[in-house]
């Protein structure tokens, strides 16, 4: 019996990411601010809609960035992995934020729809043009590194579509100056939730599926089982198990059945090769021999 311990990082370089990250909190936060103040001032339930959307993000951000400070503390002996979960949970903690911001803008909204109330349209325009600006700018900061990390990909999915919401605002205001009908105000009030619940429905599922120890999106067990399988000298593998240390480090544990342990250790850095363009960092192997019981901890196998 042996067992194999691999380590390979793919993580975004952290100076990069922490500097897009207090970037776009510095940005966002001080055009919340504006947005808010000209919201309540013109009474403009777009602006207030889209501001408190906008401060959730601020909010994702600066809890992003905190699991991003956290995947970098060392292990311990209590914390053998560090806090590299922490990036998982947060992701989760992001989506829920949002929902929340979904319900509280609808309830206004359709109060809202109900009993219109004049807006000023020029000025929406005009704050929301900002918006645009603001959003399509940290969303860029985040697109070279949104397709290596969850919480990476659900700041610039939040980002970008925000981005989307201050142009359908700009249009509302530029209608409303065109043709005073101000019930366009709590249409795009309800346009902004459904935008929101889209874009955070992926970030939810998958950052529920990630805390739940689940097998994350991309990865199947059957076929990474299978494509072990063809490794030359693997008779079998079982007991296979995947699940996510971070959102950026996936890690596997498995019993694999060798024709013979004289040769395990090329057989070991084959598996490794394969687990790396699988995109499995970290693995625990335990070798077997053929008709070798491994026990009751084998029972149920994958």
């Amino acid at each position: 019996m042996a067992h194999d311990h691999q380590h390979h990082h793919h993580a975004p370089a952290l100076r990069s990411v922490n500097r897009a990250f207090v970037i776009g909190i510095v940005l966002n936060l001080g055009f919340v601010l504006v947005e808010a103040g000209f919201g309540l001032f013109y009474n403009s339930l777009a602006l207030l809609s889209d501001a408190g959307h906008n401060l959730s993000d601020v909010a994702s951000l600066v809890l992003s960035l905190l699991a991003f400070r956290l995947a970098k503390v060392r292990p311990t002996a209590r914390y053998t992995y560090g806090y590299k979960k922490s990036t998982i949970l947060v992701s989760l903690l992001n989506a829920i934020i949002l929902l929340v911001a979904v319900g509280v803008i609808l309830a206004e909204s359709i109060e809202k729809l109900a009993r219109p109330q004049p807006v000023d349209g020029d000025a929406i325009a005009w704050v929301a043009g900002i918006g645009v600006a603001v959003n399509a700018v940290t969303a860029w900061l985040f697109f070279r590194h949104q397709a290596h990390d969850l919480n990476i990909k659900g700041a610039f999915l939040h980002l970008a579509a925000d981005a989307l919401v201050s142009v359908g605002v700009l249009v509302s205001g530029i209608v409303i100056h065109f043709t005073d009908w101000y019930v366009i105000d709590p249409v795009i009030g309800l346009v902004v939730a459904a935008v929101i619940l889209i874009s955070t429905w992926s970030l939810l599922r998958d950052s529920l599926r990630l805390s739940l120890d689940g097998v994350p999106a991309g990865l199947d067990v059957t076929a990474v089982a299978g494509q072990l399988r063809r490794i030359p000298g693997v008779r079998d593998i079982h007991h296979i198990h995947i699940w996510a240390i971070s959102t950026t480090q996936n890690a596997l544990t498995a019993h694999v059945v060798v024709d013979t342990l004289d040769r395990m250790e090329p057989v070991k850095e084959a598996i490794r090769r394969q687990l790396e363009h699988e995109g499995i960092s970290h693995a625990t192997l335990e070798f077997e021999q053929p008709g070798v019981n491994c026990g009751p901890r084998c029972e149920s196998r994958d």
